[in-house]
C-alpha cells in the first residue's frame, strides 16, 4: 500500500499533471465566461432578432400534442434548435479564443527559439578513384 502512494505521489507532482490540472481548472472558468457571454448577451440579442422573449422557447413542432380534455395522449414532437444555437455559438466561442492562444504561444515560442547557426561545410573528401589516381602519379614521380 505504501508503495502505491508512493507511486502516485510521484504522478501526482510531476509537472505535466499539474499543468493540466490548473488547465483543466482555467478550461472551466472560461467556460462559464463563455457561457454567460452567450446566454446573457449574444442569446438576448438573436431572441430580439427572432422576435422572442426567450431562445429556448423556439422549437420546431414535428407533431403537435394530442389532447383529451386535460390529459395528454401524444405528447408533442419538437426540435429545440434555441438551444443548439446557444450551444453552438458558445463552442465557436471557445475555439476562437483556443485558436488565438496557439497562435499566440506559436509566436512567441518562435521568437524566443534559438536559431542555428549554419555548420560550415566540411571540405569536399576526394574519391576512391581520386585518391588512387593521386598516389599512382606519385608512383610514377618517384620511378623517374
Amino acid at each position: 500500500m505504501k508503495k502505491l502512494l508512493k507511486e502516485f505521489k510521484e504522478f501526482a507532482t510531476r509537472g505535466n499533471v499539474l499543468d493540466m490540472a490548473i488547465g483543466v481548472i482555467i478550461g472551466g472558468a472560461f467556460g462559464k465566461i463563455t457561457t454567460s457571454l452567450v446566454n446573457d448577451v449574444f442569446m438576448p440579442f438573436i431572441a430580439f432578432l427572432f422576435g422572442t422573449r426567450d431562445m429556448t422557447a423556439l422549437n420546431l413542432v414535428v407533431r403537435e400534442a394530442v389532447m383529451d380534455g386535460d390529459t395528454v395522449v401524444k405528447e408533442a414532437i419538437t426540435i429545440g434548435f434555441g438551444s443548439f444555437v446557444a450551444t453552438v455559438i458558445d463552442f465557436l466561442l471557445i475555439a476562437f479564443v483556443v485558436f488565438w492562444i496557439v497562435k499566440i504561444v506559436n509566436t512567441i515560442r518562435k521568437a524566443t527559439e534559438k536559431k542555428e547557426e549554419p555548420k560550415p561545410e566540411e571540405p569536399k573528401k576526394p574519391t576512391q578513384e581520386e585518391l588512387l589516381a593521386e598516389i599512382r602519379d606519385i608512383l610514377k614521380n618517384q620511378e623517374k
